[in-house]
């Protein structure tokens, strides 16, 4: 990561440290070497932060794994450098922005044998336009969505399915952005589709697990509120999904970097995504059955009183699913 762990530009290099089952030997930040993950994200790995990849090579790393996710998902000139120094000392890459890497001919140039760039953002191969049938599946099809951008949707899916795991369930995650890929899971990154195909991109990872997992877990994406967002209808369309569980960031009241467009109240959020899944009875009724809230800024009391305000707000089951647990969103679902 590069200036991430204090930012919102970091959420995938975060949710790697989290969630990754991988060997995670350093973290690049030029803001905070020498600082520990407990005390700034409150995640206790024992990694330590440095302010460079070439402070990195002393804890012999194979992989450079870009963390950031800046608007746009440009590469910034300082990371540029960075890259091409990893590449230069024999790493591979793997590069979920937007802006293609493996192509470039200055590091291309410098790969050796064995060395890989994985450029995530690729649009599969094989596409077709959407056509519903994910209604035909037997299992349960449980969808995140959000009052915004960058509020919890991937971290509730993923506990979520590993509360289901838990009690024995046949549950699977399915990824529809980078970060999700990153961690190993299949999917699609969503939004490097072409806007004809992705409902039918959707649809296909549905149809691919359908018929052998009892709860499959569709990340959400983006936000009906946020006008820069073009990824929760597809995803609808795409999954038919049985349940929503909608994502808040406690407190929030407008749409990050948007401060004109308000947030409107939960149960207004709720109605909109019910209405727009249901498509004035095109398709099947469906619920959000409870709340993920992101409280990652209060305190343990604050965010406890949060919770209770969101339930007495829309009368459904609330919670934050790494704070506390997943159980009451899953009990939710189940019931």
């Amino acid at each position: 990561m590069h200036e991430g762990l204090q930012g919102a530009k970091g959420k995938t290099g975060i949710s790697l440290l989290r969630y990754s089952d991988l060997s995670i030997v350093a973290v690049v930040d030029e803001q905070s070497p020498g600082r520990s993950l407990s005390e700034l994200i409150g995640i206790s790995r024992p990694v330590p932060i440095v302010a460079s990849v070439a402070e990195s090579l002393a804890y012999q790393p194979t992989v450079l794994m870009i963390g950031i996710a800046p608007s746009g998902g440009a590469l910034p000139e300082a990371w540029w450098q960075e890259v091409k120094q990893a590449v230069a000392a024999g790493l591979s890459v793997v590069n979920g922005l937007h802006t293609p890497l493996a192509t470039d001919p200055q590091l291309s140039s410098l790969l050796k044998p064995g060395q890989l760039i994985w450029d995530v953002r690729r649009e599969p191969q094989g596409l077709t336009v959407g056509s519903g049938q994910a209604r035909s599946l037997p299992c349960l099809r449980v969808l995140t969505v959000g009052t915004d951008m960058s509020v919890g949707k991937m971290s509730t899916s993923l506990e979520l399915n590993r509360a289901a795991q838990e009690r024995g369930l046949q549950s699977r995650f399915l990824a529809t952005g980078q970060t999700g890929l990153m961690l190993g899971h299949d999917g699609i990154p969503l939004d490097a589709i072409r806007i004809d195909f992705a409902s039918g991109a959707v649809e296909q990872i549905m149809m691919r697990y359908g018929y052998d997992y009892d709860i499959l877990f569709v990340e959400g994406q983006g936000s009906l509120m946020n006008p820069a967002s073009t990824a929760t209808l597809p995803l609808m369309r795409g999954s038919q999904p049985t349940h929503l569980v909608l994502v808040h960031r406690a407190g929030q009241t407008h749409v990050q970097q948007f401060a004109d467009v308000p947030i409107p109240p939960l149960p207004k959020v709720i109605q909109v995504y019910e209405t727009v899944a249901s498509a004035g009875g095109a398709f099947a009724d469906v619920k959000v059955v409870a709340i993920a809230l992101n409280t990652f800024h209060l305190s343990e009391e604050e965010a406890q009183e949060a919770i209770e305000h969101a339930q007495l707000e829309t009368g459904l089951p609330c919670t934050d699913v790494i704070r506390f647990n997943a159980e009451p969103i899953l009990d939710a679902i189940l019931k």
